[in-house]
């Protein structure tokens, strides 16, 4: 599957809403709420003792990702078009691989 595919089935589950700012509403408070929940996750491994849950991960992380492919669709973008045009940014960023002295003089 790719990004396009998914952006395309996840959507049958977005319900409708009665305007668009309600739409933006909840798909931004649920983006941000679920990646609060999947770093809540790495919080208890990593700081109170917790075992690692990958599953628990997986699917925060979908859920996570789901809100993005929304707000994604509000806007009419495609998510094929948000990952290559990254990809592509960071090859002209970084055409070797990531280096700090890049990064530090960066003119973008």
């Amino acid at each position: 599957m790719n990004f396009s595919q998914y952006q395309k089935e996840s959507a049958r589950t977005a319900g409708l809403y009665e305007s668009f700012h309600a739409a933006l509403a909840n798909f931004t408070l649920g983006f941000n709420g679920e990646g609060g929940e999947f770093l809540d996750e790495i919080k208890k491994v990593e700081f109170h003792g917790h075992p690692l849950n990958k599953e628990k991960l997986i699917k925060e992380a979908g859920d996570h990702l789901w809100y993005f492919a929304r707000l994604l669709d509000l806007y009419g973008i495609d998510f094929n078009v948000v990952a290559e045009q990254n990809i592509q940014k960071l090859l002209d960023r970084y055409p070797d691989g990531f280096s700090k002295e890049r990064s530090v003089n960066r003119v973008d």
